[in-house]
C-alpha cells in the first residue's frame, strides 16, 4: 500500500516551503516480516529522520499492494500521442501515471529488495515496467535516449542470501540485481545511486548480525554525507 507520512520530532510542523526532502520508499521483498532488506530500509529511515525532522516519506509496498503487469492496452497507451488517447487507454496507463508521479515528486528514492534467482523479484519488475516509459521518464530522439528523472538521489538496499556477490567474489557473475538496478536508474536519469548490500543473510546468526552491522554503518555514513 502506498501512503505518505510526514514524521517530525515532537510533532513539529514542517517548514512553510515543504519538507526538506521527500523520500519515496519502495519495498520489494515478499517477506513482510523477517526481511533483511526491509529492516535496513527501516534503519535508513530512522537515521534520516534524526537528521531531517520534517522529512516526508511515501512508502509503496510491492508485496502488500502488488503492481499489475503491463497489458497490451498499457503498451498501446505508452506509444499513443496524448491527443489520441481514448478512455480505455487512459485507464490502462493510469497506474503508470501514478507511479511516475510518485517518482518525479520525490527527492530521494529508497529502494529495498532481495535477490531472487540472481535477479529482481517479479513484484519489482512489474513496478519497473510501469515506470520506464518513453516520453515520461525517458526521451528518445530517434538516435539517443535521455533520462527525464533528474535531480534525484537513489539508495538501493540489496539483500543476498549467500556470500560472494560483492567485490569479485565467486557469485559476482550471477549478480543481476544491483548492477541492473544501477544501470536502469541511470537510464531514466538518476545518476547518483548508492548501492548498500548485505550478504549471507541465510547464514548463522552471528554472521547475519555482523553483516547487518556492517550495512548499518554504511547507511549511517551515507546519511551523514547528505546535505
Amino acid at each position: 500500500m502506498s501512503h505518505t507520512a510526514r514524521l517530525s520530532a515532537e510533532n513539529q510542523p514542517a517548514k512553510e516551503n515543504g519538507p526538506t526532502h521527500r523520500i519515496l520508499r519502495i519495498d520489494a521483498s515478499s517477506r513482510v516480516t523477517g526481511s533483511h532488506s526491509r529492516t535496513l530500509a527501516d534503519y535508513f529511515e530512522q537515521q534520516w529522520l534524526r537528521k531531517r525532522r520534517d522529512a516526508e516519506i511515501r512508502r509503496r509496498d510491492l508485496a502488500s499492494d502488488p503492481i499489475p503487469h503491463i497489458a497490451p492496452e498499457t503498451i498501446a497507451g505508452f506509444y499513443t500521442p496524448p491527443e489520441q488517447m481514448t478512455g480505455e487507454l487512459r485507464a490502462a496507463t493510469a497506474v503508470s501515471d501514478t507511479l511516475i508521479d510518485e517518482l518525479q515528486s520525490a527527492d530521494i528514492l529508497l529502494l529495498s529488495t532481495p535477490i531472487y534467482n540472481f535477479s529482481v523479484p517479479s513484484a519489482l519488475k512489474a513496478w519497473i515496467d510501469q515506470v520506464v516509459r518513453i516520453g515520461k521518464t525517458v526521451a528518445y530522439d530517434g538516435k539517443n535516449f535521455t533520462g527525464l528523472v533528474t535531480g534525484k538521489r537513489a539508495f538501493v538496499i540489496c539483500a543476498y542470501g549467500a556470500a560472494g556477490y560483492a567485490g569479485k567474489g565467486p557469485l559476482t557473475p550471477f549478480d543481476h540485481l544491483a548492477p541492473y538496478l544501477k544501470l536502469l536508474l541511470g537510464f531514466i536519469g538518476i545518476s547518483d545511486t548508492r548501492v548498500i548490500t548485505v550478504e549471507a543473510t541465510s547464514a548463522d546468526a552471528a554472521t547475519v548480525s555482523e553483516s547487518i552491522g556492517t550495512a548499518n554503518r554504511e547507511i549511517e555514513a551515507a546519511v551523514a554525507a547528505l546535505p
